[in-house]
């Protein structure tokens, strides 16, 4: 872990599609420089649990944004592994699932949400020393951020990385169900109204397709580095 306590600490956005290895390489990153980690999707995902044990519909607006404004969401890291506690609860197995995952995908098209859980990624990461990854981040949540990486792979290879991470977690899918929902989930998220997946202009483009993690976080601490030197 880098003396974090000697340098200047920033923020750091990274953004991309699914199937990019955002969460994999923030996660190292964020252990590699001493920073918090914030997996800001993981958020959305907490929101629709919830919503669904309460059985409340992703339709009704006001609710699903009541239920975000209260719903106490905390991140523990510890190493590379991050957990996710929703209301005292670890929801970070919960959350990962391909019905969550849907539904997370309907809630997070809701203005009235974003706008809340945008508000609570900003006081997370006032101070620096965090690292946020989402699909805004880069142009909505921070767009000030002094360092933003905007993370892609080829689409191929970006369905076969989901495909076997649900397999590994236990999952009973198809490589031709992962592809379609991946690609919808793509369409969903470059163009929904609010807040849509872009790379900011200011933001430095690192393809991982075949690339390995450390490849890839190596490159970004290089970065990181340069940014605050100056």
């Amino acid at each position: 872990m880098e003396k974090a306590s000697k340098r200047r600490r920033v923020t750091i956005a990274i953004d991309g599609p699914s199937g990019a290895g955002k969460s994999t390489v923030a996660k190292s990153l964020a252990k590699r420089l001493g920073y918090l980690y914030i997996d800001t999707g993981a958020m959305y995902r907490s929101v629709a649990l919830k919503a669904k044990e309460k059985g409340i519909l992703s339709e009704d607006k006001l609710a699903i944004g009541q239920l975000a404004s209260s719903l106490p969401i905390t991140f523990i890291t510890d190493g590379e592994h991050t957990r996710v506690l929703c209301d005292g609860e670890d929801v970070s197995e919960a959350i990962r699932t391909p019905e969550i995952s849907r539904l997370a995908s309907a809630i997070s098209k809701q203005k009235e949400l974003r706008e809340i859980l945008v508000q609570r990624q900003r006081e997370m990461g006032k101070e620096g020393g965090i690292i946020l990854e989402g699909r805004d981040i880069g142009t909505t949540v921070f767009p000030d951020a002094e360092v933003k990486f905007y993370l892609d792979a080829g689409g191929e290879e970006r369905v076969k990385r989901r495909y076997r991470e649900m397999r590994q977690k236990g999952f009973e899918v198809d490589l031709e169900t992962t592809r379609k929902e991946l690609m919808e989930r793509d369409d969903h998220d470059m163009h929904r109204d609010h807040s849509p997946l872009k790379r900011a202009e200011d933001a430095i483009f690192i393809d991982s397709t075949h690339r390995s993690v450390k490849e890839v976080v190596e490159e970004m601490v290089r970065m990181v580095r340069a940014k605050v030197k100056k």
